[in-house]
């Protein structure tokens, strides 16, 4: 029994260890690239409150738009992590090849829309002083959808096939070219016009196009990927693939767009508020995310380990896999939540120093240390169910956590009961723990056999 025991820890710690080490270069690209915003939030703060706010609105609109077609594009990873492991190694090329095209295709709508949003703007009743500098903010970004898409594509291939330190690699180069961009535009150096917040969206695009180029070359150059053939010579997209992929990421874009709408329809709803609301808003919201990167890095990382148990018909290995990362995820977020609750003081001056905004944002990081361990399972959960390819049930699960659940408590607290930003956090707070305990029951269901 003791030689048992043992084994199990080994294989525990075996496990632990290969999961982080695909799991943390990828918890590293999710912290630079969502860094980006952090950077034009804090510059943009230093314009004044009304360019924090219209980042907020902006970044608000973009999101789930952005997470749909992203989520469409990450069905690749679980499709090629089980290609590999039932060493179907012929069509993995071609899954490269066709989610290149797939990302494409999703660029075209999403820019026209991120273009024409002012109405939406309009309908919320957003402040009307925010507006222009919003709809600025998206046009600039819009020029990024093509490049961006183009790389989350080839990123999340080369994922599927556990090769993750590229990424990151290419992530701080996008990080430190946007410091100096976001400088330039937003302040009028170098011959350029002073452009303000917008200014952050055309650095965004010029980051994004930089990011494609060098996974692109990465892609092509790596010599091991020569026997997938993947850029061998031209081809068109192919039904057969795209539809593998539709159908598998479909549901995963849709999933992640409901969770993303959620935060977003709650920004937008506290955007009817006070300016210095919606800064404290964006400031809480804005640091939750950047601690949200961890257990997202690591979900990933999920789906491509328990994918590969998967692909050589492994249940009990792929089983023994998720909870080894959905039990990482939690503890990490344990962690985050003890950082927010005990120093939002320290946090909310990274971002402003005005006191009456501060007021807001500590509340409102009270609020986040409470969702961090809800949110991590849930992330979790749901890569682990993506490793088998199960995407469909969970896009229901977020629809009633999200949607049936925490938007009518967030309006009901919020507005009904007058609570102000404080009851739409705690609206975010019900939905995210739903979601977190609806997916892993479904994970332990799917295993258990």
């Amino acid at each position: 029994m003791k030689n048992i025991d043992t084994t199990y820890r080994e294989q525990i710690v075996k496990e632990s260890g290969l999961l982080m080490k695909i799991g943390t270069p990828v918890i590293i690209t999710q912290l630079l690239q969502i860094s980006m915003n952090f950077v034009d939030t804090i510059m943009a703060g230093r314009l004044s409150p009304e360019d924090l706010a219209a980042i907020a609105v902006g970044t608000s609109v973009l999101m789930p738009l952005f997470v749909l077609c992203m989520g469409c594009l990450m069905a690749v990873t679980p499709i090629v992590a089980q290609n590999v492991g039932s060493r179907n190694l012929g069509v993995i090329g071609k899954n490269g090849r066709q989610v290149l095209w797939l990302s494409q295709i999703l660029a075209v709508p999403a820019f026209f829309i991120l273009r024409n949003l002012d109405i939406i703007f309009e309908l919320l009743q957003v402040t009307e002083e925010i507006i222009p500098i919003a709809s600025g903010y998206l046009n600039g970004i819009s020029w990024g959808i093509f490049p961006i898409f183009a790389y989350a594509a080839l990123r999340h291939f080369n994922e599927g096939l556990s090769v993750t330190r590229p990424a990151m690699y290419i992530a701080i180069i996008g990080t430190l070219v946007n410091i100096p961009a976001n400088y330039v535009l937003m302040f009028g150096k170098l011959g350029f016009p002073e452009l303000g917040a917008i200014g952050t969206g055309y650095s965004s695009s010029f980051v994004y196009a930089i990011m494609f180029i060098a996974m692109l070359w990465f892609t092509v150059s790596h010599e091991p990927y020569k026997r997938f053939d993947i850029f061998g010579k031209f081809r068109w997209p192919e039904k057969k693939y795209l539809t593998e992929l539709l159908q598998i990421g479909t549901p995963i874009g849709i999933s992640s767009a409901m969770e993303v709408s959620m935060f977003a329809t709650v920004s937008l709803l506290i955007s009817t508020l006070s300016t210095l609301e919606i800064a404290a808003h964006q400031i809480a919201i804005n640091f939750a995310s950047i601690c949200f990167m961890i257990p997202m890095g690591l979900s990933i990382a999920i789906s491509a380990r328990v994918g590969n148990s998967m692909g050589r018909k492994k249940l009990h290995e792929a089983r023994f896999r998720g909870y080894i990362g959905v039990g990482i995820s939690t503890l990490f977020m344990i962690c985050t939540a003890t950082i927010l609750f005990l120093f939002p003081q320290g946090i909310t001056s990274i971002y402003t120093s005005d006191p009456d905004v501060t007021a807001i944002a500590v509340q409102l990081l009270y609020m986040a240390a409470i969702f961090q361990i809800s949110d991590g399972l849930q992330v979790s959960g749901y890569g682990a169910l993506r490793g088998l390819k199960d995407t469909k049930v969970p896009m229901v699960v977020n629809l009633i956590a999200y949607w049936m659940i925490g938007i009518p408590t967030a309006y009901l607290l919020g507005f009904t009961y007058n609570f102000g930003a404080p009851g739409f956090w705690i609206g975010l707070i019900v939905g995210l723990t739903a979601a977190g305990i609806l997916h892993n029951a479904r994970f332990f269901i799917k295993t258990r056999q």
